[in-house]
């Protein structure tokens, strides 16, 4: 095999390790890959302290203070979780098609998820670390409404490409996390569906806002999206329910532009920070239906500029003195 332009060797013996890994995976069945996923997340969580720190930091933080046998708990439903994550995307493509998507996906909201995303105007697809979200972009183009979605290319560029195999593969499209303010802007001229991660760091730069009770930084772009383009915002999950490749592809609440011409419009639309804690509000109660499902292990929580506690403070007062 030819050296990949943008990689070394290093980087393609670890791709050549996933995919021998995927092939296990896929001749497995997905009750053994589920019993697998359970024995490593043990020697994970309680065995290694790989990322421990930085989980249980967030744990804490969230959850005040648990006892030990409890974080172990949490952290080990956690790395079952990934695990899980990782055998249910190599094996969704053979598992899930046109035909047979409503076996592995229960929507509540089916009515009022499917007219969102056949709105007439762009629409904004947000969702979290949580659950299986790379097997919604998935089945959401598998029936036939596939997303454009941003993500960070990975830093090996071999597995990046055999990543982006598998999001394309029901037709989903894939904008790099940077550079992309073109193409979405002509995504969102021509009345497309964009999907985002919303729970990934933004910086001192970006939107400060509270996240289970603590200040966080968040993209400003995506609020801007929404209130520029007039695009209505989604909040979704995909929450594995009794048994793997089995989910709730939900829809949590929909922030509409449309609905600033009323005489008396809500106030999450009145600005970017508005509608940046609107969002954050609701990723937290998705999450709240199954934190085991959500990612942890990710540095969500870091160091506030003075300046943004001030701000966040004097904001914090000022929505208690209006209640």
């Amino acid at each position: 095999m030819q050296q990949h332009k943008d990689g070394n060797w290093v980087q393609w013996l670890a791709y050549l390790a996933l995919r021998c890994v995927i092939c296990a995976i896929q001749s497995m069945s997905l009750e053994a890959c589920d019993r697998m996923c359970r024995i490593l997340a043990t020697v994970l969580a309680d065995w290694t302290t790989l990322r421990r720190d930085i989980t249980d930091s967030n744990l804490q933080l969230v959850y005040g203070n648990l006892s030990r046998d409890h974080l172990a708990l949490l952290r080990r439903r956690m790395w079952h979780n990934l695990l899980l994550m990782v055998c249910e995307i190599a094996q969704a493509p053979r598992k899930i098609h046109r035909t047979n998507w409503r076996d592995h996906i229960y929507m509540p909201q089916k009515r009022i998820t499917v007219k969102a995303l056949m709105d007439s105007r762009a629409t904004v697809l947000v969702t979290g670390h949580f659950g299986n979200f790379e097997v919604a972009g998935h089945v959401v183009g598998t029936v036939g409404l596939p997303p454009h979605t941003m993500a960070r290319p990975l830093d090996n560029p071999y597995i990046d490409e055999f990543l982006e195999s598998f999001r394309s593969s029901g037709g989903q499209k894939i904008l790099p996390k940077e550079g992309s303010s073109v193409a979405v802007q002509e995504l969102l001229d021509q009345k497309g569906t964009l999907a985002i991660l919303a729970d990934q760091h933004a910086g001192k730069k970006g939107c400060w806002v509270d996240f289970f009770g603590h200040p966080t930084s968040c993209h400003k772009a995506l609020a801007l999206f929404v209130l520029s383009a007039g695009a209505p915002m989604v909040v979704n999950y995909t929450r594995r329910l009794n048994r793997p490749l089995r989910f709730e592809m939900g829809t949590i609440g929909i922030a509409d532009p449309a609905l600033l011409e009323q005489t008396d419009p809500p106030e999450y639309l009145s600005s970017v920070n508005e509608l940046t804690e609107w969002y954050n509000a609701q990723l937290e109660s998705i999450i709240r239906l199954a934190p085991e499902q959500y990612w942890w292990l990710h540095r969500r929580w870091r160091d506030v500029p003075p300046a943004q506690l001030k701000r966040l403070a004097a904001r914090r007062a000022k929505k208690h003195s209006a209640a």
